[in-house]
């Protein structure tokens, strides 16, 4: 088994037969050129963290998507299906975006998923409780019990306006579902609703519990207003449950591409995808057809 691994844990959640934890190493220290040796000081003294989920199953599986595997120790087997049938597998691929193939580890031991210096969330879905729906491409492993599949936009301007697509990935079942963020899990903010409505100007909402309804909606009553008050289109989310929403995604996404200009001057629109050029010239014709 395992020795002198030293790692700090993030978080960690436990289910009948697996323990799932966030580790990271605390301080990279390997490199042997002067270049790396420059990232790595850049990226520590950022605060960046590298990081892997360690699973400890006992007699249980764990689903993981292909390529997720880093390494593994113990009894385990794995194997690889469609996960239900051709059927299933091609419409979980054409539909929610997510892999033809199944991996599924088996049997007891330890598993390490790919490292990165990305951030995963962690999501225990109880017994009888309701799954969650959330972007495309973030499932990145789960325990047994889990059911992953695809969720369709009920309402029209969700799917074409929404930034989101017409499907999305849908998670039920029991179990925990091993979620990649593109935020720190500390700047994810759970949105309770109680039969209540919230409204995003951005593409920054990641997931919702499964019976929140979403649509994207004028921003005001008319398109007069609508036009004028530079919002456009909202990400809109009606019913009872949660929204996480990660109000930081943006900014991140602004940085990467260089557009620091843009965070310096006067706050304005969060890039809602929902209102990009195609469709600020398509959306009030199909808006008024769909009488939104």
């Amino acid at each position: 088994m395992y020795k002198n691994y030293k790692f700090d844990v993030i978080t960690e959640a436990s289910v009948p037969g697996a323990k799932v934890q966030v580790v990271t190493f605390p301080l990279l220290r390997g490199s042997d050129d002067v270049n790396t040796a420059e990232h790595l000081y850049f990226a520590n003294e950022a605060g960046m963290k590298l990081k892997m989920v360690k699973i400890e199953l006992k007699d249980s599986s764990l689903r993981v998507e292909p390529g997720a595997l880093y390494h593994m120790c113990g009894d385990l087997e794995m194997v690889t299906s469609t996960g239900g049938g051709v059927f299933k597998g091609l419409a979980r691929k054409m539909t929610s975006g997510e892999s033809f193939f199944v991996n599924e580890i088996k049997g007891t031991g330890t598993i390490y998923l790919e490292p990165t210096f990305g951030h995963f969330l962690l999501h225990d879905i109880k017994k009888d409780a309701k799954g969650v729906i959330c972007d495309k491409g973030m499932f990145f492993a789960g325990t047994s019990g889990l059911d992953i599949g695809a969720a369709i936009q009920k309402n029209i301007s969700a799917g074409l306006f929404g930034g989101e697509g017409l499907f999305q990935t849908k998670v039920t079942g029991e179990g925990i579902a091993i979620l990649f963020s593109p935020v720190p899990v500390e700047e994810i903010q759970e949105v309770e609703l109680k039969n209540e409505k919230l409204s995003v100007d951005g593409n920054f909402a990641l997931m919702r519990t499964d019976g929140v309804s979403f649509k994207a909606e004028k921003s005001s009553k008319s398109w007069l207003a609508t036009s004028v008050s530079g919002e456009g289109l909202l990400q809109t989310f009606q019913g009872e449950g949660t929204v996480w929403i990660a109000p930081t995604q943006v900014v991140y996404e602004r940085m990467a591409y260089g557009d620091l200009n843009a965070l310096s001057g006067a706050p304005g629109s969060s890039n809602n995808k929902a209102t990009g050029k195609k469709g600020k010239k398509n959306m009030r014709a199909l808006m008024d057809l769909i009488g939104d």
